[in-house]
């Protein structure tokens, strides 16, 4: 299920290749989606990044 701030499946494979592999330097890091709508949430509604719903993870 596509929310409404979120990418659609096409939209995310025209990035997904822009960003940088996992498990280089820096360690671990959060999935690469969730995080970017995470990011497009918060932008597009304006709320604090401590509003952000779970489904997004930590803030």
């Amino acid at each position: 299920m596509v929310w409404r701030h979120e990418l659609t499946n096409m939209q995310w494979e025209r990035i997904a290749p822009l960003l940088p592999e996992t498990g280089g330097p820096g360690g671990w890091r959060a999935d690469d989606r969730t995080v970017v709508n995470g990011v497009l949430y918060r932008t597009r509604t304006g709320i604090p990044w401590r509003d952000l719903p779970e489904r997004y993870g930590p803030w």
